[in-house]
């Protein structure tokens, strides 16, 4: 292989780094805002046309480089390096700090947009004059989209879980500016500013090698600012990010910066989960837990001694192993993810009823508010269609569903999509210092009015508690809504609008 052919397939190549690149900076972008802004379709949607406006941008932009074309390539490979590679660092820092975070993360997806959509068109103009055009823009977008097939490979199941945001933006951004030292030394006689290019491309490695090495003390610094508590357990799982923190001794957990539970008060949240609906059936034997993966449920239903079979299932293993592993969890779940009787799967809830043909006497289905598509699905006719199949005749059901004051039409709502499907229903709510008032929905298809078993020495609920959680005053009353289904999910659209007011 001549010189120049080497130099055409080194410059091919790095039409592979930089789809790579660029598409991860796109990933992280709209994986930050997911965690931080919920509602992750809205997120990803509108930063993926953002970033490929931008890049169309970029493409028309590049015309009027005239001349210097690998000099501005090399120039631009290192910008791209910069802006990509502390992107989520600026991200994180500016969440609570800034007052205008939406035009900070969309100016960060326009730039990066622009400056990668400059380098495709100018790389092909350097390219013209060694390939024919139809081979020109054969390799070209070969090495494009293959790159882009890396990426979004290996960004869930690599990335994300093990190296975090933060390290994965430093090393990406690394790679942009090493392909630009590669050239600078490859090209050195075609090159204009030559000593001032690689001065500056080596002084930003150095800086994005720094931030690569510290990220995780970047991260903890970054959250701490955003909770004002003390992290004292923080980890990206393939789903989300899950921070815990500690105030004077109390233990809260947040999942994409959502307040999941505080050690203070959880227990009010889950006996009102719980035991509502267990404590009204003759004998429970199997229970299915969906969702709940920090063990808090399962707590409060061993307390029923005529349990013989738990099936729990949570999406995300990390959750459910850090709540089965770490003393001070097993403490506050009482060992309950270890217990004899429980099953334990981590996968998708939804898929996994489908598949199910063995019936259950009670279940309780513990998942996050449904802020966005994916956990809408799991508020629809078609989930509760699902459950009917796996729910023994004579079984009840107990969806956590939102507060019904900050989001009544959403709360609401999902006792209306229950009803749809053929379920009576029981609405109730209660208390929680932490969140305020909240509501849940019993479903069932016969339930006893009376208690046939309460666990002794409950630290909230009892049966005179009971007929006050039945009761709604005037400004959280029942009020009519739409069914939530599968094809107009307008329970997220309740949702977005009820608490979007509150933000």
């Amino acid at each position: 292989m001549n010189n120049s052919k080497k130099k055409t397939l080194l410059l091919l190549l790095s039409v592979f780094v930089i789809a790579t690149c660029g598409l991860i900076y796109e990933l992280i972008a709209g994986t930050l805002a997911s965690y931080l802004l919920g509602d992750s379709i809205t997120q990803f949607s509108t930063i993926i046309g953002v970033y490929l406006f931008a890049m169309g941008i970029g493409s028309y932009l590049s015309k009027f480089f005239k001349d210097r074309l690998l000099t501005w390539f090399i120039q631009i490979e290192i910008l791209v390096g910069l802006v990509g590679g502390i992107s989520a660092t600026i991200l994180f820092f500016a969440f609570e700090q800034a007052s205008g975070f939406h035009i900070l993360l969309y100016g960060l997806i326009s730039l990066t947009g622009i400056l990668v959509g400059l380098e495709i068109p100018l790389l092909m103009r350097i390219l013209k004059s060694e390939l024919e055009f139809s081979e020109l823009v054969s390799q070209v977008f070969t090495f494009d989209y293959v790159g882009a097939l890396l990426a979004s490979v290996l960004f869930p199941l690599f990335l994300v879980p093990y190296l975090g945001l933060l390290k994965t933006a430093f090393f990406f951004g690394m790679l942009n500016i090493l392909v630009a030292i590669l050239l600078c030394f490859i090209f050195e006689k075609g090159i204009r500013y030559l000593r001032f290019l690689r001065a500056q491309a080596i002084v930003l490695l150095l800086v994005l090698l720094v931030g690569f090495v510290y990220a995780e003390r970047i991260q903890n610094f970054t959250e701490t600012l955003n909770y004002n508590e003390s992290i004292i357990f923080s980890k990206s799982s393939p789903y989300q990010r899950i921070v815990l923190t500690n105030v004077k001794g109390t233990t809260k957990l947040y999942l994409n910066n959502n307040l999941q539970f505080s050690a203070a008060d959880e227990y009010r949240y889950h006996e009102a989960l719980v035991h509502p609906g267990l404590s009204h059936l003759y004998g429970p034997a199997t229970i299915l837990i969906l969702g709940g993966g920090d063990g808090l449920a399962l707590r409060e239903v061993l307390k029923y001694p005529s349990v013989q079979k738990v099936t729990l299932v949570d999406l995300d293993a990390t959750v459910t192993d850090l709540f089965k592993n770490s003393a001070s969890l097993k403490k506050l779940n009482e060992g309950a993810l270890s217990d004899k009787r429980l099953t334990l799967i981590n996968t998708d809830a939804f898929t996994w009823l489908k598949k199910q043909q063995t019936q259950f006497d009670f279940i309780i289905i513990d998942f996050p508010d449904p802020s966005n598509f994916s956990i809408g699905k799991l508020y629809s006719t078609s989930f509760y269609e699902e459950i009917k199949k796996v729910l023994k005749p004579n079984g009840a059901f107990v969806v956590q569903s939102t507060s019904p004051f900050m989001a009544r039409k959403s709360f609401w709502c999902v006792n209306a999509t229950m009803k749809a499907v053929g379920f009576q229903t029981q609405a109730y709510h209660v208390y929680v210092p932490s969140f305020g008032e909240w509501g849940y929905v019993l479903g069932f298809n016969h339930f006893g009015s009376n208690t046939v078993y309460l666990p002794q020495q409950l630290r909230f609920y009892n049966p005179q508690q009971w007929e006050e959680m039945k009761h709604f005053p005037i400004d959280m009353a029942e009020v009519p809504t739409a069914i939530n289904k599968l094809n107009n999910q307008v329970l997220i659209h309740y949702f977005e609008e009820e608490w979007g007011k509150v933000q």
